[in-house]
């Protein structure tokens, strides 16, 4: 049997002191990630961790660019499963997506939406996908869009300042038009603020878990932004 590359054996490693990092994030919060006390788990010395990551922020951007893409994957994969002539299935099926992964995976959630760590910030590397975790709700207005059936009649004005940020996202995302980033951002902060609560347990009791208040609201912003197709008038 051929011998594994140290190029391999670097990848399994970088990806061995990934998985101990979101271990420790689970158990003392992502604000006390320490590469030293992942080197003592591992048995590395600590100067030899070093040399897969720089230094914490380095990690932490990598468990953050993994958690983006992985939230991005579970949002295509569940888009993908519904056709796209169905326009309100696709969009529900983000929503449940976003809800399932976040609930599957909460220290990544937490760690890309939660509370700051000190001393950090994300550097641009990770917009590309950043924006694309949120592609597939993107696309799915962006269709609706298109069909003539997204309600953007009353949309509030970019402010001048904000534009670049906008145009950023709108490259990102994959946004076809300005109307369909600004309702996919008013959706996400709609699903986003369910998920925390419920993530935070504490949620108000409706169901078992909180399942039925939020396929509650996923109806309601369906029927807000999405109007009956032309042939129902």
């Amino acid at each position: 049997m051929a011998r594994p590359t140290k190029a391999t054996q670097q990848l399994n490693l970088k990806e061995t002191i990934k998985a101990v990092a979101w271990q420790h994030i689970a158990d003392v919060g992502a604000a006390g990630l320490s590469l030293r006390a992942i080197a003592r788990v591992l048995g590395f010395s600590a100067p030899s961790i070093y040399h897969y990551y720089a230094d914490r922020d380095a990690l932490v951007t990598a468990l953050i660019t993994d958690a983006y893409a992985s939230l991005g994957d579970a949002q295509l994969n569940a888009r993908d499963t519904v056709p796209l002539s169905d326009l309100p299935g696709r969009l529900r099926a983000t929503g449940v997506a976003y809800r399932a992964w976040a609930l599957a995976m909460p220290q990544r959630y937490q760690l890309i939406f939660g509370t700051p760590i000190p001393g950090y910030m994300a550097p641009p590397s990770v917009l590309p996908v950043a924006g694309r975790s949120l592609s597939a709700l993107v696309s799915v207005v962006d269709h609706i869009h298109l069909a003539g059936r997204l309600n953007c009649h009353a949309l509030p004005t970019v402010m001048p300042a904000a534009l670049p940020m906008v145009d950023t996202w709108q490259h990102h995302a994959g946004a076809c038009t300005p109307h369909a980033l600004t309702v996919a951002i008013l959706i996400w902060g709609r699903v986003h603020g369910l998920v925390s609560l419920e993530i935070a347990r504490s949620i108000p009791p409706f169901g078992t878990t909180g399942d039925g208040l939020f396929v509650y609201e996923l109806g309601a912003i369906a029927q807000q932004f999405i109007l009956p197709p032309l042939s129902d008038y």
